[in-house]
């Protein structure tokens, strides 16, 4: 069954129907969803998800946007979350130059507080990276415990730095961006990269795959993407649901 790596349910666009939304994925041929904390608020959100739903996981972590409050005893609070069986991961963390606030060096800071975390607890990263391509491998390449894996999130850069993650051992998160007609550069991207280094994700609410870009996204319409990889493949759509969820799988160490 498919399996969505990356989704934000704690989202307040889906506070009317959450519930009727999550115990329909099932039937829907969504088998398993990693709910991901982009906030303290949402990381706490998404391990009671975690501890309602059977098939829903977490990961902690503060998104960039977020991290200008942080305090070492908000790191440590996530240090000691992560000692829960359905916590999987640490996440999203990273780096986001596009509105440029908070101000690069406090995203740094965090950014690496982050990793050093992550590092110390053993745990695979959500790696969050937009319009910082150097600054984030640079950082990862100081602080990141390549060893213990992770996923480059909605991954948008090019071929070359694709294969420089895919030689760390990180694997790709692939999403509705690869249907909209201007991912040229993500399709060659996932043309060159192998299968068995790909995950499939929403960023739920985000991101909606065409045919239906600009409304709320759910795990359900990963469909479209499963059917844009195998197209681009050359394989059948079943392989890549298949592979992508032994994928997500073997990431988030779910099979140990």
């Amino acid at each position: 069954m498919i399996f969505d790596t990356h989704a934000h349910y704690s989202d307040d666009s889906f506070a009317e129907d959450r519930e009727a939304l999550l115990e329909s994925m099932a039937e829907q041929g969504v088998g398993t969803i990693v709910e991901v904390g982009a906030s303290l608020a949402s990381t706490k959100q998404a391990v009671a998800l975690a501890e309602q739903y059977p098939f829903v996981y977490a990961s902690v972590g503060v998104h960039p946007e977020e991290v200008a409050e942080l305090t070492k005893a908000d790191i440590q609070w996530m240090a000691n979350l992560t000692k829960q069986e359905k916590v999987v991961a640490v996440g999203e963390i990273g780096l986001d130059y596009h509105y440029e606030d908070p101000v690069r060096e406090i995203q740094k800071e965090w950014f690496v507080k982050q990793l050093q975390m992550a590092a110390e607890t053993q745990m695979p990263v959500i790696i969050h990276s937009r319009e910082a391509a150097e600054d984030t491998l640079q950082l990862m390449e100081q602080h990141c415990a390549w060893e213990n894996g992770g996923v480059i999130h909605c991954f948008s850069y090019s071929r070359e730095m694709a294969q420089i993650y895919l030689k760390k051992g990180f694997y790709l998160g692939i999403g509705g961006v690869l249907t909209f007609k201007n991912a040229r550069k993500l399709k060659e991207v996932v043309e060159v990269a192998p299968l068995e280094r790909i995950v499939l994700e929403t960023d739920a609410p985000y991101m909606t795959p065409v045919p239906y870009r600009g409304k709320r996204n759910d795990s359900h319409y990963l469909t479209y993407v499963v059917d844009a990889i195998a197209e681009i493949k050359g394989v059948d759509r079943q392989e890549v649901i298949k592979v992508t969820e032994a994928n997500a799988r073997q990431m988030y160490r779910m099979d140990k």
